[in-house]
């Protein structure tokens, strides 16, 4: 039987839920976690990879490996179709985007977004970003379609243009995306519900809207975001954020506490932890191999 690709498996997933909701997952664990709570799509953010895993922020500082590293590990224990933030495709011409299609499909990957700001990029819920020409982020996605080894592979555009350039701009980059071999499209800090209506309405591609806390986005829910023709929400660092907040409160009770008693009602316990990551079945395995060398 031939397996069905992380590519389609993403589409498969799109086409099931509406929309589809895909959830960040900082690392290997919280994958195995958001397929225990029922999500058929995960989420591998950039600014997550940045400072998640080196504690820097999301300034174009990290690279490809840094990313691929994460994706691997997530892939390695977790079937969910993951979806893959690759900022501007890590380098500065169709080579090196190119090599980041190539990359993460090796890796398990089922999809990626490649965005249209500059290479020294930020976070799009921030003041001052800046955005290469049309052309530029059309030959930045018209290099990542040819370069797939699987036509199922996802190719999704982000364009950041709506805060630099307004709506209009912001439409005419993504319909000339999907022109160029787009699957799909990110509209990033989306600050009225009815503009996802007017980029599904343009481009007759699936949409994505990200609804991150704390950014120009309003929390809106996937019934208002299904009523505009919203066909995926993606909610990035939102686990990551409570973990950091969990962790903090923590480390803060036990430096003032001497103890940790105070906080232990806020943690995983042991015995979940194993049963999240299939601990018993290593261990009954391991206990078998033993039995049989005596």
């Amino acid at each position: 039987m031939t397996q069905t690709s992380a590519g389609q498996r993403f589409r498969d997933a799109v086409a099931s839920e509406h929309p589809l909701q895909v959830v960040g997952a900082i690392n290997a664990n919280h994958a195995l976690l958001a397929k225990r709570a029922g999500f058929k799509a995960i989420y591998l953010s950039g600014g997550g990879v940045a400072a998640g895993s080196l504690g820097l922020p999301d300034l174009g500082i990290t690279g490809l490996d840094d990313v691929l590293t994460d994706v691997r590990r997530i892939t390695d224990v977790c079937d969910l179709p993951l979806l893959v933030d690759v900022d501007t495709g890590f380098g500065s011409s169709a080579f090196n985007v190119a090599r980041t299609v190539k990359s993460m499909i090796k890796f398990g990957a089922a999809a990626i977004h490649i965005e249209d700001q500059v290479g020294a990029k930020r976070c799009g819920h921030r003041p001052n970003k800046e955005i290469v020409s049309q052309q530029e982020m059309v030959d930045r996605v018209k290099a990542a379609v040819d370069a797939r080894t699987d036509d199922s592979f996802v190719i999704m555009a982000r364009t950041d243009a709506l805060a630099v350039e307004g709506l209009n701009s912001a439409l005419d980059r993504a319909a000339a995306c999907i022109e160029a071999g787009a699957d799909m499209i990110f509209p990033e800090a989306i600050t009225e519900l009815a503009m996802y209506k007017t980029f599904a309405d343009r481009v007759k591609a699936p949409i994505l809207a990200n609804i991150t806390e704390f950014g120009a986005t309003p929390l809106y829910t996937t019934e208002e975001l299904a009523s505009v023709d919203v066909s995926l929400v993606l909610y990035p660092l939102s686990a990551f954020r409570a973990m950091n907040k969990a962790a903090e409160n923590v480390y803060t009770a036990l430096r003032r506490d001497g103890t940790q008693k105070n906080v232990v009602d806020t943690m995983q316990t042991r015995m979940e932890l194993y049963e999240r990551i299939n601990y018993h079945a290593f261990e009954q395995h391991l206990d078998a191999l033993f039995a049989a060398k005596k």
